[in-house]
């Protein structure tokens, strides 16, 4: 019998079709449409309202600012569909002082759904993205380099490190990445766009002291997926390095990006937690609920 000599590297596309493109087509989205505004809380100073809207998606609210970081209300990414509805609907949201872009993948800057919330506000983009969001409706654009930090009304932004990519299509190399550590006033909130596991998250945490961590778990099942994601093990470990009060995961669930099953990442980060005793300090927030902190 002759030996297959089939190239495997040509068989992984033909795998990501049949094992999550096509299932994702006949699966029913997940969640709620939200056809009533939401209550956000009248907030004191010193306190933050965190509401997920879905995958890396956040409403960061304080009494003097109210931030978007990565919004996307996409129903597609591309050939990939949306699995789980948007917990807050554009429409619904307050006025938003600041928009923040961690990186040019379509799943984190959707220049659809940033026309849909763009009202003279300023952006901030990491270096070499300033193109991509220029003429659709924003103030200024302001184009950061890891480390860097501007402040605006109500708040002061550093853009940190990640280890990741940012490439928009595959002949980009010019193209920044990364993360941002946000101070409003109040809780200092640490979003880490996506990243793989590397040291720097120790070094965040030294310099910036981050006491809310938004941590990706999910798409690490895949090639070379692991190279650029955290699976939750890594991602637990992260928080830890960070030395955050809380972990809130994000990056799971709306968008099946990898191989893994859509219920595996928080089952594995809560066994993660549970191990090390601090289950309570991870915070799995509901679409569209606002939350205090």
């Amino acid at each position: 019998m002759k030996a297959s000599t089939a190239n495997p590297r040509r068989q992984r596309p033909h795998r990501f079709i049949t094992e999550v493109l096509l299932p994702a087509l006949f699966r029913r989205k997940r969640g709620h449409r939200h056809g009533t505004q939401p209550i956000f809380p009248k907030l004191k100073h010193g306190e933050i309202c965190l509401t997920w809207i879905g995958h890396a998606s956040f409403l960061i609210q304080s009494p003097e600012a109210n931030i978007l970081v990565d919004p996307n209300w996409a129903n597609w990414l591309l050939v990939v569909r949306r699995l789980r509805h948007a917990g807050l609907a554009h429409h619904h949201l307050p006025n938003i002082d600041l928009v923040l872009i961690t990186h040019a993948h379509f799943d984190h800057l959707n220049r659809r759904s940033l026309r849909q919330i763009a009202s003279n506000q300023p952006i901030v983009v990491p270096a070499g993205v300033g193109d991509l969001v220029h003429g659709i409706g924003f103030e200024k654009v302001y184009e950061m380099k890891w480390w860097e930090r501007l402040r605006f009304p109500g708040a002061a932004v550093t853009f940190v490190p990640a280890k990741h990519w940012g490439a928009r299509k595959v002949t980009d190399l010019h193209r920044g990445y990364g993360g941002y550590v946000i101070d409003l006033g109040g809780p200092i909130v640490y979003h880490a766009g996506d990243s793989a596991y590397f040291d720097g998250f120790r070094e965040i945490g030294r310099k910036l002291k981050p006491e809310i961590s938004l941590l990706p778990i999910g798409a690490y099942h895949g090639p070379k997926f692991g190279e650029n994601h955290m699976n939750p093990e890594e991602a637990f470990r992260a928080f830890q390095d960070l030395r955050s009060r809380f972990m809130v995961p994000m990056h799971f669930g709306t968008y099946q990006l990898s191989y893994e099953p859509l219920h595996e990442p928080p089952q594995r980060l809560m066994q993660a937690a549970m191990r090390a005793g601090r289950l309570a300090d991870v915070r799995f927030l509901i679409e569209g609920m606002p939350t205090l902190f």
